[in-house]
């Protein structure tokens, strides 16, 4: 297959129609409504080792929901199955930042990959690890290729102030005995991992571990057991779109997750993956262009996983 080829087509075919897509870009975060909605870029990262781009490579994005996967990455090293006592499996079929549903479930958010999820792993983290913020910078800055990888505080900043809703779901979740450490302390080490800002080309590199078996594919280190990265492939495919995940199931047909900053990441194990950045969102918070990119990509390479 001519990777590159395909990609070019869907690039031109994108920005053939950037204007037409539905939704904007995250205002809820005032840094993030300032970024120009009208960008697009994606990147292909093999198991070989190689990796094809095209679009608006070189801008960084924070990667914002994105990093809840590295995040879960981190705690499964250091948790193994016992983390599955704090949060579930499950699709949540609502919100990613619901607080009925964590009040209905006694504090046990749905799955990794929703807000309350991702808050609750990052304080399991938080309680293993010293320096968590420097911990994952280190790992991103591995995995990406990039010693340069940095967070972007303004944004970061941003988010904490607007952190009412994260907040109020981390306060629930301790009255019911699901959190071990200051909320305050958590959420500026979430919000830090959101804010974590690379290119489409990192980013592809950064998730090649997820298309290796746990392997990752330039330094040949094992970051899960195949195991752990079969059952992290399949939540994404159940969960990682938040309640718009059964959408992309159907449409792309591979495990994924997305962020507010506009980036999705799709893997296709035992083959690549792949990203795509454009930061206008549709209603549930994924990046239309992406979607789209992502749906023609897969079928221009008959990528379906079923």
């Amino acid at each position: 297959m001519n990777i590159q080829q395909v990609i070019d087509d869907i690039n031109a075919d994108v920005r053939s129609r950037l204007s037409q897509f539905e939704g904007a870009v995250a205002s809820y975060i005032p840094a993030l409504a300032e970024v120009d909605s009208e960008q697009f870029a994606m990147a292909v990262h093999t198991v070989d080792g190689q990796t094809f781009s095209t679009g608006d490579v070189e801008v960084p994005f924070t990667i914002q929901s994105v990093s809840k996967v590295l995040t879960l990455t981190l705690a499964l090293q250091r948790y193994g199955n016992s983390l599955w006592h704090r949060v579930g499996k499950e699709p949540s079929g609502t919100a990613f930042n619901s607080l009925t549903q964590l009040e209905f479930e006694q504090g046990i958010p749905r799955n990794p990959f929703i807000n309350a999820g991702a808050i609750v792993t990052c304080d399991a983290l938080y309680s293993r690890l010293s320096a968590p913020t420097h911990h994952m910078l280190e790992t991103v800055r591995w995995l990406s290729g990039n010693p340069r990888v940095c967070i972007n505080q303004t944004v970061s900043r941003s988010e904490f102030q607007h952190r009412h809703r994260n907040a109020a779901m981390a306060h629930l979740m301790t009255s019911f005995g699901n959190f071990e450490n200051d909320v305050e302390e958590v959420l500026k080490v979430y919000f830090g991992f959101c804010a974590i800002e690379m290119n489409c080309q990192e980013l592809a590199r950064t998730f090649g571990y997820l298309a290796n078996r746990g392997v990752d594919i330039a330094s040949g280190e094992r970051i899960l057991t195949s195991k752990q990265n079969s059952q992290l492939n399949s939540l994404l495919f159940t969960s990682g779109l938040y309640d718009a995940a059964g959408d992309f199931a159907y449409r792309v047909g591979m495990p994924g997750k997305s962020g507010v900053g506009g980036a999705i990441v799709a893997v296709v194990p035992g083959q690549f993956a792949v990203s795509v950045w454009s930061p206008k969102l549709n209603a549930f918070g994924n990046s239309s262009a992406g979607l789209y990119a992502l749906e023609q990509f897969a079928d221009r390479l008959s990528l379906h996983l079923f």
